[in-house]
């Protein structure tokens, strides 16, 4: 690997990518010896131009980016690391910097399952009285696992009466408080998909 970091007098651009999904999470900066520890540890380390230091991420946070592999462009001015994410990578909490799944922003109707987990995630950071969502995760986890528990009864009553209507309704209120119990628990739909896919690839 012959990085060109004279061209960008000692830093180059680095974007960090999902290993699994192919999200891109990040930007940051890295010089010599940021790569270097990154190639050592397998956690991206950055170079912070604002804190003129290295940094590694999660080393506060704990959500580290264990590195999969490391590419470089056609110039080898710039670095791609696909990493698997070991919680959310934004300072917000979302786990991209590029708000991929903001609702305000990301309108794909087919995509409204990642939309619903951003609108709960946002209830429970951001409580408004009003909100249904918000009361579930004020009451706690146990209020929110019988809730499930109730929702996946109708679920099995309506299969079997083959009220087809009522088990499409019955299945969205089962997803939508599955999604607070996971959220709850911090647990993201990038984490489900990632256990599906080793179970389909095992």
């Amino acid at each position: 690997m012959n990085i060109d970091f004279e061209k960008g007098n000692g830093l180059v651009p680095v974007i960090v990518q999902d290993n699994d999904s192919n999200r891109v999470l990040m930007l940051g900066y890295m010089n010599q010896q940021a790569l270097q520890i990154t190639l050592e540890t397998k956690n991206v380390t950055f170079f912070s131009r604002s804190r003129n230091k290295l940094w590694t991420k999660g080393e506060t946070s704990g959500n580290f980016l264990h590195v999969e592999k490391i590419l470089t462009d056609c110039d080898d001015d710039t670095i791609l690391i696909k990493a698997r994410p070991a919680g959310p990578v934004c300072h917000t909490g979302n786990d991209t910097c590029f708000n991929e799944f903001n609702p305000s922003i990301h309108d794909d109707p087919g995509n409204f399952m990642a939309q619903l987990e951003a609108i709960i995630a946002d209830r429970k950071e951001n409580p408004t009285v009003k909100s249904y969502t918000a009361s579930l995760f004020e009451r706690g986890i146990k209020r929110i696992a019988q809730k499930v528990g109730e929702e996946a009864t109708e679920v099995v009553i309506e299969a079997m009466d083959n009220n087809i209507p009522r088990l499409k309704e019955e299945t969205a209120d089962l997803i939508y408080h599955l999604l607070v119990l996971l959220a709850a628990r911090g647990v993201t739909l990038e984490d489900i998909n990632r256990v599906l896919k080793q179970r389909h690839s095992s």
